[in-house]
């Protein structure tokens, strides 16, 4: 396994090698020590490596990810998997504001907490947190799934769209055109896939209630004006 030290490799050559990797590479697991909360760790990889990060890491980190797993093993800065493709990316502890950002695919688990923004604009992705989730979270999320173990701040799902959201806790307030939807069995089919695939077991589908657009605000209507 092919150890980056980052106490003594530049946070760009190790990006660029990353970048370097295709599809096929023999050296499939990386580890990276001292990451001392460098921001932009591992962004950008486009192929189907492991990258074990061991500390907690700044902004940005596993943005714009494709077929890599990243793995940090500490907390996570602002923006971590922003703009993720594919393959997973998972935090060992918290994530800060706006994990998961107009993410298009793959799976973002967070272990610990996430903060405000969380899942914002996301267009496909899948994002589990085992913890709580803050403020204005799923801000008019498009697509994909954002599956929340704990409980979610206010203005959960504000402007949304045809993203679904799922919350096992209190939801402290629903933002504009948020409602709370009937769980069919397709969508505890949904959330029983999710919840395995981020190995969380001591949850069970049937806790959750779940939630998504009342599609009132697709067209404009002068009585939602107040809404807009």
């Amino acid at each position: 396994m092919p150890k980056v030290d980052l106490a003594r490799t530049s946070l760009r050559e190790l990006n660029q090698t990353l970048h370097g990797l295709k599809a096929g590479v023999n050296e499939t697991d990386w580890e990276v020590v001292n990451p001392k909360g460098s921001h932009a760790v591992a962004v950008g990889v486009d192929a189907p490596v492991t990258v074990e990060i061991k500390g907690s890491v700044g902004y940005y980190c596993a943005g714009m990810n494709k077929e890599a797993t990243i793995v940090v093993h500490g907390s996570a800065g602002p923006g971590v998997a922003e703009n993720m493709m594919s393959g997973e990316v998972r935090i060992k502890g918290d994530a800060s504001q706006y994990a998961g950002a107009t993410g298009k695919g793959g799976l973002l688990v967070i272990e610990g907490n996430a903060a405000s923004r969380c899942g914002i604009s996301m267009k496909g992705i899948d994002i589990v947190v085992k913890g709580n989730i803050g403020h204005m979270s799923a801000f008019m999320a498009q697509s994909g799934n954002l599956v929340v173990c704990g409980n979610a701040g206010d203005a959960l799902g504000d402007s949304i769209y045809e993203a679904r959201l799922f919350v096992r806790g209190k939801v402290k307030s629903l933002g504009a055109d948020c409602i709370e939807k009937e769980m069919r069995p397709e969508h505890l089919e949904i959330l029983a896939g999710l919840l395995a695939k981020a190995g969380i077991e001591d949850a069970k589908p049937e806790e959750f209630k779940r939630y998504g657009s009342a599609r009132k605000l697709y067209n404009f209507n002068i009585d939602n004006a107040d809404a807009y």
